[in-house]
């Protein structure tokens, strides 16, 4: 799933904000200033993809991600593997361009996958 720049923005700050953030605050706090009003359209679109959760706090809702950041980017990468023609040639390629420390991550991942009990 792709992120617009406000969207990548907000989901930033509600990442480092575990607690949650209402939306007045979250449009003070991002560098570019967007209105308070297109930070709460934005949200209710988050909300529709399933990224962000809101609880109503007296006349406000609190948002929170619904997922951290690490579950996000897992999720964007098996989306992109899914929509790869030759899935082989896809993840070949990825693991060609990866650092020294991604594929030890990988390997690592991996090797944890084949030693737990199914």
């Amino acid at each position: 799933m792709r992120l617009g720049n406000l969207e990548r923005s907000i989901m930033e700050a509600l990442w480092s904000h575990p607690e949650g953030m209402f939306a007045q605050d979250l449009a003070n706090s991002l560098p570019s200033r967007p209105a308070a009003t297109t930070v709460l359209t934005v949200l209710v679109r988050l909300s529709r993809k399933g990224l962000v959760s809101r609880e109503r706090q007296g006349r406000a809702h609190l948002y929170k991600a619904s997922a951290g950041k690490d579950a996000f980017v897992a999720e964007t990468m098996r989306a992109a593997l899914d929509e790869a023609g030759d899935l082989e040639a896809a993840v070949s390629r990825f693991v060609g361009t990866a650092s020294p420390e991604v594929a030890a991550a990988l390997r690592e991942a991996l090797n944890g996958r084949d030693e737990a009990p199914r």
